[in-house]
């Protein structure tokens, strides 16, 4: 290894360090911002302010990621998203995906991690942005539901935790059930990460051998109206699942 690269590799090693630590900072400090806000604002307001500040602090933080020299990223289809009563699925590859989607996606709801209303930096975030907990899977739908029929954008991460490499991907029914039941637009979206990085089991000073670029595709939305006509709900959601599955594992195994 030439010393060019041997610094190149440390120098993007600091910067991963920087920007973690950030992350951590801005993550404690939004802890303490979200609950000032979640107890002088009603919810109807507390919601999409939050959501904004949301979408805004992790586009700020993707940028910082830009400049400290360790990511870049290309966005195809990017106006086709934040519709109302919208899903939007997506892969998960990797752990910045969160970030990635709710960065380029105004005022987006997500359905999130439970244990994140146990996190004391998280729990103001989330609460005030009315993020959905994935803590039972029926209460997960019918609060996904609701959230795509009062005109949210709803983010959906299918696989429920990050992929492993080199298992083949699952995707579970919860996502296919919501939109069955409730979304006006279904729209698949694929992340892919050059080179990958960040993937499930990975610590962050695992650094890939070059600059990472994260690519967001918009895929064509998903006509629900077959599904829903053709069956009862959980076997329409159960087919659905299963052609969703069938387009991530074709459009991965393309790229």
């Amino acid at each position: 290894m030439s010393w060019r690269i041997k610094l190149n590799w440390l120098r993007r090693l600091i910067g991963t360090a920087i920007a973690f630590s950030s992350f951590g900072v801005g993550g404690s400090l939004l802890g303490l911002f979200f609950p000032l806000m979640n107890m002088a604002t009603p919810a109807t307001r507390r919601r999409p302010q939050a959501r904004k500040i949301i979408h805004w602090v992790f586009y700020q933080f993707l940028r910082w990621m830009r400049f400290l020299g360790i990511m870049r990223w290309q966005i195809e289809g990017q106006h086709l998203l934040g519709r109302p009563g919208q899903l939007v699925i997506a892969n998960h590859p990797s752990l910045l995906d969160v970030v990635f989607m709710m960065a380029h996606i105004d005022e987006p709801n997500c359905v999130v991690k439970g244990s994140l209303w146990r996190n004391p930096c998280m729990v103001g975030p989330v609460s005030a942005a009315g993020f959905i907990p994935n803590h039972s899977s029926e209460q997960m739908v019918a609060d996904g539901v609701a959230a795509l029929q009062a005109g949210d954008c709803l983010i959906i991460f299918p696989e429920g935790t990050r992929t492993t490499p080199g298992k083949e991907m699952q995707f579970h029914r919860g996502a296919a059930t919501i939109a069955i039941k409730g979304a006006r637009i279904l729209t698949p979206v694929l992340i892919t990460v050059s080179p990958t990085t960040l993937t499930k089991n990975e610590k962050w000073y695992k650094i890939p051998p070059r600059r990472f670029v994260m690519t967001l595709r918009v895929l064509n939305d998903i006509e629900l109206e077959p599904y829903r006509q053709a069956s009862t709900d959980p076997i329409a959601a159960r087919r659905l699942n299963s052609d969703l599955t069938a387009l991530y594992t074709q459009e991965l195994n393309r790229g």
